[in-house]
């Protein structure tokens, strides 16, 4: 038997016991990524590493850890030939559970590997800015439940890291102050380590009674003893994120939103996407195809795109007909903004004109030039757009001299409202913030879920949407600096970091706006 191989390729299939890591599914190593990648059946703790399963093919069988029997399916399932996942809390090996169901695979002579994970006793550390061995004599890790004397590991000046421990956390700081521990010794117990829940107490071997009371911990997780927890100060940098925690609504269509969504998770923020609209094609062929065949046979000068959707329209419909980019040689070609700019350079046309001030319309008109007889042979623009589009850019083209084709490339539709507990959350005022990306966003969450509570930090990517939503009684905090998402994401974290040191600066503990409304729980002080 061997638990050095490397590929489920064996005729009597494979366990593999997976580290997960200590719940930033970031953490996953490159080696557990490729064995999901893989798999055929993965046994998990669903609620806890759920997230992990987007490694997986679709169509993997997908075992709940807690379900009655799953060892013996794994067991099974590798057996019959197929490629199984066993994922771990951590690292299997480091106070792990799983040596019962590693010792089955031996007994029925099924092939496995052990795959370490990152173990919270560094990473935990590591994410509240708590050197684990520097400056130091050594680094003890132990089980609170397998101990039943403190008094060995009072002894030393090293760091002492405790799983475990939060129920006794008050009798094991008595029973290391009893033995001989000072009682002024720093400690830090951080709960949800490594996740946007992350929560971190400092206090003292004495004090961790009434500083615990009201903090509301429960596992998973650390206690951490030792001079090294001074350093937090310092070398704190996971929960000092500008958005750390923050519950940050996305009210886009999920193709536009992935972007978003991970700049956001790159503050500290918790992003939930909840669409608001659907992008549908056009009801009636006719007038993009209409259009298509212009735009080969020379009818217009220019083409404008005002939406990534839009390029993606056209983009379609040139597959369809079996075009590529190349039908665009001698076209000019516009972009609203450096989002559909992308979206162009992606299908392989570079736009010759995008704003450089406002991206919008009206900076779009700003800066296109007028029709001149003499310079375009051609005065007709092709402007595939939405069914909403606002009238903005073809009375200002208009006005320039130019003649408009302005066609529907598809359609957005009204999405069904959320489920409950969304829409509570943002009547009452669950979420800190509110992304805006269009006067659509604006009009369809207010229709399918109601307000924004007041409470909520309302960010808007440009005047017009910010205008909208003014319009729907929403005070605007922040308007991107230009009308792209990354812009307003970036935005939104320089918010968020100028009332976090407004909080330090007058000495009180940073608070999400969420925890502002009355009746919210309080982080003590």
């Amino acid at each position: 038997m061997s638990s050095g191989s490397t590929t489920f390729e064996h005729p009597a299939g494979f366990v593999a016991f997976v580290g997960a890591g200590p719940g930033d599914e970031g953490l996953l190593t490159l080696r557990g990524a490729d064995l999901l990648s893989r798999a055929d059946a993965v046994v998990l703790d669903q609620e806890a590493y759920g997230p992990l399963l987007r490694h997986c093919r679709e169509g993997v069988e997908v075992v709940d850890a807690a379900e009655e029997g799953a060892p013996a399916k794994a067991v099974a399932a590798a057996k019959a030939g197929r490629g199984v996942v066993r994922l771990c809390g951590g690292d299997p090996m480091f106070f792990s559970s799983i040596t019962d169901e590693v010792a089955a695979c031996a007994a029925a002579e099924v092939e496995f590997e052990i795959v370490p994970g990152v173990p919270p006793a560094t990473a935990v550390l590591a994410y509240a800015g708590i050197p684990a061995a520097v400056s130091v004599p050594e680094f003890r890790v132990v089980d609170a439940t397998m101990v039943g004397d403190w008094a060995a590991h009072a002894a030393g000046a090293g760091t002492l890291v405790i799983y475990n421990g939060i129920s006794e956390a008050v009798a094991i700081g008595k029973a290391l102050i009893a033995a001989g521990r000072p009682d002024s010794t720093p400690v830090a117990i951080s709960s949800a380590g490594t996740t946007t829940e992350q929560y971190t107490v400092v206090t003292s071997l004495g004090r961790i009674g009434p500083d615990l009371k009201h903090a509301g911990m429960t596992e998973p997780a650390l206690i951490v003893v030792g001079e090294a927890v001074g350093m937090r100060d310092r070398l704190s940098w996971f929960e000092t994120k500008p958005l750390f925690g923050w519950r940050v609504l996305v009210p886009r269509t999920k193709e536009q939103s992935a972007g978003l969504v991970e700049q956001l998770r790159s503050y500290g923020a918790v992003p939930e996407e909840v669409p608001t609209i659907s992008v549908e094609p056009p009801r009636t062929p006719q007038q993009m195809d209409r259009a298509i065949k212009g735009l080969v046979t020379g009818r217009y000068e220019w083409v404008a795109f005002t939406s990534a959707n839009a390029v993606k329209a056209v983009r379609e419909k040139f597959e369809e007909y079996g075009l590529d980019a190349r039908a665009f040689a001698g076209l000019k070609v516009a972009a609203v903004g450096e989002a559909t700019a992308r979206a162009l350079v992606e299908f392989g046309v570079k736009p010759d004109l995008t704003p450089t001030g406002e991206q919008s319309s009206e900076g779009l008109v700003d800066e296109w030039p007028p029709y001149d007889s003499m310079l375009d042979p051609i005065n007709r623009v092709l402007l595939p757009r939405a069914d909403i589009a606002t009238e903005t850019l073809v009375a200002g083209l208009t006005e320039l001299g130019w003649e408009c084709d302005d066609v529907t490339a598809y359609r957005t539709v009204r999405a069904a409202p959320p489920p409950a507990p969304i829409r509570e959350a943002i009547k009452g005022g669950g979420f800190d913030a509110v992304l805006f990306t269009s006067s659509s966003t604006v009009r369809n969450l207010v229709g399918i879920a109601g307000k924004p509570h007041n409470v909520t930090v309302i960010a808007a990517i440009g005047p017009q949407t910010a205008k909208t939503a003014e319009e729907f009684g929403l005070r605007v905090d922040v308007m991107a600096d230009t009308a792209s998402a990354s812009a307003l994401a970036s935005g939104l974290a320089e918010y968020g970091a100028k009332l976090r040191q407004a909080a330090l600066a007058a000495g009180e503990v940073p608070r999400r706006p969420s925890q502002t409304r009355r009746g919210a729980r309080r982080r003590p002080k």
